[in-house]
């Protein structure tokens, strides 16, 4: 169970960083544009703000990656919290911009914290 909980983990952390490339990165291009649904005119107006969200996402990739790493118990106190910070992220996320981000974001870190949970 611990090797299936920390796979877990990773994908969400792997999801956090395509979502800091998209933030910081693309937010501009075409694959940008088609994964917020935004215009060109509001990706360039928010680039700065799109890339300080991408910033905060990689925190949750450090916090993520740092928990699979570290031994224990720091390690799996540290996947509760950032899986937990991930969770709140992503509903927050789904009831003030879009609901997709509780099936992207959300989902993922509850089904891997629940893993974590049974693993420990």
């Amino acid at each position: 169970m611990a090797t299936i909980a920390g796979l877990l983990v990773a994908l969400v952390a792997a999801i956090h960083v395509y979502i800091v490339i998209l933030e910081m990165f693309l937010w501009r291009t075409p694959r940008g544009l088609r994964a917020f649904g935004t215009t060109q005119a509001f990706a360039d107006e928010s680039a700065t703000l799109a890339a300080n969200q991408g910033l905060y996402n990689g925190f949750l990739v450090a916090g993520l990656v740092w928990g699979l790493v570290a031994a224990d118990p720091v390690g799996f106190q540290v996947k509760i919290f950032f899986l937990g910070c991930v969770i709140v992220a992503g509903v927050y996320g789904a009831a003030t911009v879009s609901r997709r981000i509780l099936i992207v974001q959300a989902v993922p870190a509850v089904i891997a914290l629940v893993a974590v949970l049974a693993a420990g």
